[in-house]
């Protein structure tokens, strides 16, 4: 689970609905079908619209990539599987690595690994996995799309609705002592677009793209590992390479880690 999409949804509604109350406001007004129906429905209209159904079928798995935690090795955790490889291949040879990869959860590693068993080349094994990942880069892009459409209507649908109420308001001008709660009454219709907008739907668009980005940045760590296995290139010049991929103060801290090691790999 993601927590800090469920932390940042619950505190993104608790600020409004605080922000109400210290003005004064009856929150009650929220309750309104008629506004509800305008942005969420419209939204959902505008979206279907929008995209066609072979992605929009795809907003369910979206969502639980939004509120679930990715499952991603981390560099750190590569890097000692890749050392292991490269032992490995120095010593006996690449096809002796067939029934490492076997265990291999993740599909796209276990992909590449078995183009270098195979001895296909490295500018076509490059080749292959870098266009796997501009078509994966692709499909994250057309999900986030979707959100960041919905976040463009819903505060448009706003205004549609507050100049909806505003038309049944002043459509009756002979109680005048229920204009301001009808006024106000409209606006709610403008409070849910932007919120929904600028605190749902934009934030869930940035959410899946930088999921995208973690995602295709340890993908192309695994084509680098891959490719540096299949030239021979020695664990500790493999290590050097991949800790390029991390941050400086978690390099000093696998440096460490490494020292207090050393010998393991030699």
């Amino acid at each position: 689970m993601d927590k800090t999409s469920f932390l940042g949804i619950i505190i993104g509604i608790a600020a409004v609905l605080l922000g109400m109350m210290a003005k004064g406001t009856n929150l009650g007004v929220l309750i309104n079908p008629a506004a509800i129906i305008i942005i969420f429905v419209g939204t959902v209209a505008s979206i279907t619209i929008a995209f066609p159904s072979s992605e929009l079928k795809r907003i369910p798995a979206l969502f639980r990539i939004i509120f679930s935690q990715q499952k991603l090795p981390t560099v750190q955790e590569l890097i000692p599987q890749f050392k292991d490889w490269a032992n490995i291949a120095r010593r006996e040879g690449l096809l002796a690595l067939e029934d490492h990869v076997e265990t291999v959860e993740d599909p796209f590693l276990k992909y590449g690994m078995k183009m270098v068993i195979d001895g296909q080349s490295p500018e076509f094994i490059r080749q292959m996995m870098e266009e796997d990942l501009e078509a994966m880069a692709e499909r994250h892009a057309a999900g986030a799309q979707i959100f960041s459409q919905a976040g463009t209507y819903a505060p448009t649908l706003g205004v549609l609705g507050a100049v909806m109420g505003l038309i049944a308001a002043l459509g009756d001008l002979n109680d005048i002592e229920r204009l301001g709660p009808a006024i106000a009454a409209a606006f709610v219709a403008t409070l849910l677009g932007i919120f929904t907008g600028y605190v749902l739907w934009y934030p869930m668009a940035n959410k899946l793209k930088r999921k995208s980005q973690q995602e295709l940045q340890i993908k192309q760590v695994m084509i680098e590992g891959i490719l540096a296995i299949q030239e021979g290139v020695s664990p500790r010049a493999i290590e050097d390479k991949l800790l390029a991929y991390v941050p400086t103060k978690q390099r000093l801290v696998n440096d460490t880690a490494v020292q207090e090691g050393e010998g393991l790999d030699a």
